[in-house]
C-alpha cells in the first residue's frame, strides 16, 4: 500500500517573505527618502513631483500600477510572515486560525489594493 504524502504550502508564502522582503530592503529607504523628506523638503526633486495629478498619471499608466500592485502586496506578506512567526517566537501558538488570520489580512489587502489599481482606470 502507497503511503499519501502531504505537500506542504510553506514554500509558497516563504517565497512571498523573501519577494517582500527583497523588495521592502531595495525600495522602503528609498520611498521612505522620497515620500517623507526630498519632496516635502525640496531636496532633489520639486516640492510637485507628488501632487494628485502626477501620482494619479503615474497610477495610470500599467508599469505604475505594476509598481504599486508589487509594493502594496509584496509588503503586506513579508509583514503578515514575519508577523505569524514573531507570534511564534513570543510563545503565541501559531497554529491554523493563526495562519488563516494573517494570511488572509495579506490576501485581503492584495485583493483590495487590485481593486483600487483597476477603479483607477487607464
Amino acid at each position: 500500500m502507497k503511503s499519501i504524502t502531504r505537500r506542504s504550502n510553506a514554500p509558497v508564502f516563504w517565497g512571498l517573505f523573501g519577494a517582500g522582503g527583497m523588495l521592502a530592503a531595495l525600495f522602503g529607504p528609498v520611498l521612505v527618502f522620497i515620500t517623507g523628506i526630498a519632496v516635502p523638503l525640496g531636496i532633489i526633486l520639486p516640492a510637485d513631483a507628488m501632487s494628485w495629478p502626477r501620482m494619479q498619471a503615474f497610477a495610470q499608466h500599467w508599469a505604475g500600477k505594476g509598481l504599486l500592485f508589487l509594493v502594496v502586496a509584496l509588503f503586506m506578506w513579508h509583514a503578515m510572515h514575519r508577523i505569524l512567526h514573531s507570534l511564534h517566537d513570543l510563545g503565541v501558538r501559531a497554529g491554523t486560525a493563526m495562519q488563516f488570520a494573517c494570511y488572509g489580512v495579506a490576501l485581503l489587502v492584495t485583493i483590495l489594493a487590485t481593486w483600487a489599481l483597476m477603479a483607477l482606470g487607464f
